[in-house]
């Protein structure tokens, strides 16, 4: 196996025709993966240096990267962790190949721990999904090894498994909720609303604008969250999504004003409930955020998605909506045996 360590920002570039197909081609498959949000993150949000590294077969065919970045932690031990963790990616994992994971894994720990690997005291991985043979099997290669670890539950993501149509769906909720969803549906159809996706790239950087505003005024620790810097990231972010249809934008108008927004995002047949805001002071008696949330439901029901994710968070509104939840782990491995 052929194995490269890329330390360039250009790595994005090099492996641009390649990094996507790999990830099709993977076990944990996300939209958090993909090389358009990585690149984004990374020039957005990255700090420290880039440590990618890449595993090929004697034909040159690509099987495996480790998206990793080193960084200096405050007391001064060097962090190497995947691109993206964690605040703003939910999902997050090693790329490998199906039928791939043992050579790779085993090819990864032997690079890691190599005399002449720069420098670093923690491997950090973040937010793998529970089904990821990162939690298994690479853990397993790493005991084998003596190495020292340790493995935890980092968070839970809850989701719905779609069915066919809107009346199965609400069937499933509790009569409480289901009569509350019907209800402030009505109450918001008998006002002047629209609910409705962004569908230009021209009006894209007025409506993440309008996201990002009515964002900010939902709470106040999303206020604080939606700092200049991540107001860039997230328009960055849209502009890279959108092109590749990954990005669904969508508003509630109440008399012609945004009232209320939700960021998704659309991949692999599921719809990934990414952000949402709303102004509670002008709209907060038609409850927007819930008939948002209805909307949204009913049109992934109608797109025929396969699952509604609303990603990292223990959030009771989630449950209210009928949401079950995955598990997501974080793997710690530190340099030498235990």
């Amino acid at each position: 196996m052929k194995i490269d360590l890329l330390t360039q920002p250009n790595v994005f570039e090099t492996l641009a025709h390649e990094w996507n197909a790999l990830l099709h081609r993977a076990t944990t498959n996300t939209l958090f993966l993909t090389l358009e949000w990585q690149k984004t993150w990374w020039q957005s949000l990255g700090s420290g240096e880039l440590r990618v590294i890449t595993f090929r077969q004697d034909d040159g065919a690509l099987v495996g990267v480790a998206p990793l970045f080193i960084d200096k932690e405050t007391d001064g031990h060097l962090s190497l962790s995947l691109i993206g963790c964690v605040d703003v990616s939910d999902y997050l994992d090693v790329i490998v190949a199906r039928g791939f994971e043992e050579q790779v894994y085993r090819a990864l720990l032997d690079t890691l721990t190599r005399a002449d690997f720069p420098a670093w005291d923690t491997l950090d991985l973040c937010t793998t999904p529970a089904a990821s043979p990162t939690n298994s099997l690479f853990k397993e290669i790493a005991q084998a090894r003596g190495l020292n670890l340790e493995t935890k539950l980092h968070d839970v993501a809850p989701f719905i498994n779609l069915p066919d149509d809107w009346d199965a769906y609400l069937a499933t909720l509790e009569k409480k909720q289901r009569h509350e969803i019907r209800r402030k549906l009505r109450r918001v159809e008998e006002a002047n609303t629209r609910w409705y996706v962004i569908e230009s790239a021209e009006a894209l950087p007025q409506a993440i604008a309008d996201f990002v505003q009515l964002h900010k005024q939902s709470r106040p620790d999303k206020n604080m969250f939606m700092d200049t810097r991540m107001e860039t990231f997230f328009a960055r972010m849209a502009q890279a999504l959108f092109p590749r249809g990954w990005l669904q934008l969508a508003f509630l108008e109440v008399d012609g004003a945004r009232a209320a927004a939700i960021l998704n995002f659309v991949y692999a047949n599921d719809v990934l409930v990414y952000n949402s805001g709303y102004d509670p002071v002008m709209y907060g008696s038609l409850s927007p955020g819930i008939v948002l949330f209805a909307h949204s439901i009913q049109d992934a029901i109608a797109a025929k998605r396969r699952r509604y994710d609303f990603l990292r968070g223990d959030e009771e509104y989630k449950y209210r909506f009928g949401a079950r939840d995955a598990q997501l782990f974080e793997l710690h491995i530190w340099r030498g045996a235990g």
